[in-house]
């Protein structure tokens, strides 16, 4: 399978795992959404080593340790990836799934304003128009929430970042995975531990069924982002932005369907708003690949003349 192709896959693979998250979090419950986070960092450090063991892959770790470019990216990377972690379990947990979509619904444009702000990139007047209805969206959800959609913006832009930094590491998925729960290991187990001795912690006290599934939260929590490392660095970022409408359409869908959160009109107003806009993003950009596409055959075709004049 070529490497592009593997990459579309991996996405698919991560973002469909992620939308189907706000079903997962709640049977956690009693545990509070840093209990939670804190495991996830735990149990998530876990299945990379077993799955590195199991591939016999260490050669990687003296590499990585003589760069410490790379190293301070990764653990950037992981700052970021603990505060969206930490928020969107919160969102799932207190009755936010449909804001929590919000955020992922918005971070393509975030990924365009990065691209913007930190990369120098020139917008195309549909990608403009596409940031301002974005703008408008936020604008209108505000007013509805009688607040700024914090989760909202707080998913995105964290996601955005660690999409990111990610992308700049170029980090093999697992490898990155290993380094940034590395990282977040000492203060999860700090955390735990005084869970344990103020006897507040849930581990062990709810049953083992509760038990096993603060364990599986490491392996759900790996898998998708294990997929996702595996993306960044296979295919460009303009893809990943349009693959990751997969998760807050299923996370949508959670919380109006399943979790039957209210939607009033003037909601529906700032969503659409917000599809809109990604309509318009999606089509620039495929139309824009298309064109790079066609440039790039028309020049093919044109190197044979240039040889034989």
């Amino acid at each position: 399978m070529p490497d592009s192709r593997r990459g579309i896959f991996y996405g698919i693979a991560a973002y469909t795992m992620w939308g189907l998250f706000p079903l997962y979090w709640p049977l956690l419950k009693p545990s509070g959404a840093i209990e939670i986070l804190a495991h996830r960092m735990v149990w998530s450090l876990v299945v990379v080593a077993v799955a590195l063991a199991v591939r016999r892959h260490w050669s990687w770790v003296k590499q990585l340790f003589r760069q410490p470019a790379k190293l301070g990216l990764l653990t950037l990377a992981a700052i970021f990836v603990t505060v969206n972690w930490g928020t969107y379990i919160y969102a799932v947990n207190s009755g936010h799934v449909v804001e929590s979509a919000l955020g992922y619904f918005i971070n393509p444009l975030v990924n365009v304003l990065f691209g913007v702000a930190l990369l120098r990139e020139r917008l195309r007047p549909l990608q403009w128009a596409a940031v301002g209805f974005g703008a408008l969206a936020v604008l209108v959800l505000t007013l509805n929430y009688g607040r700024l959609p914090w989760v909202a913006l707080t998913l995105a832009f964290s996601f955005g970042i660690y999409g990111l930094v990610k992308k700049r590491a170029n980090v093999e998925a697992t490898e990155s995975l290993a380094i940034e729960t590395l990282v977040l290991l000492l203060p999860a187990i700090g955390y735990l531990a005084w869970l344990q001795t103020t006897g507040t912690a849930t581990f062990g006290q709810e049953g083992a069924g509760h038990a096993l599934l603060l364990v599986a939260g490491g392996l759900i929590t790996a898998v998708p982002l294990i997929c996702f490392g595996a993306a960044a660095i296979r295919v460009p970022l303009s893809t990943i932005g349009l693959l990751q409408y997969i998760a807050p359409i299923l996370q949508f869908a959670c919380g109006v369907l399943i979790a039957k959160e209210t939607m009033p009109p003037s909601r529906w107003i700032g969503f659409s708003i917000v599809w809109l806009a990604l309509a318009l993003f999606s089509y620039d950009s495929l139309r824009a690949a298309r064109q790079t596409a066609r440039s790039r055959v028309a020049a093919l075709k044109a190197q044979p003349e240039r040889s034989t004049t």
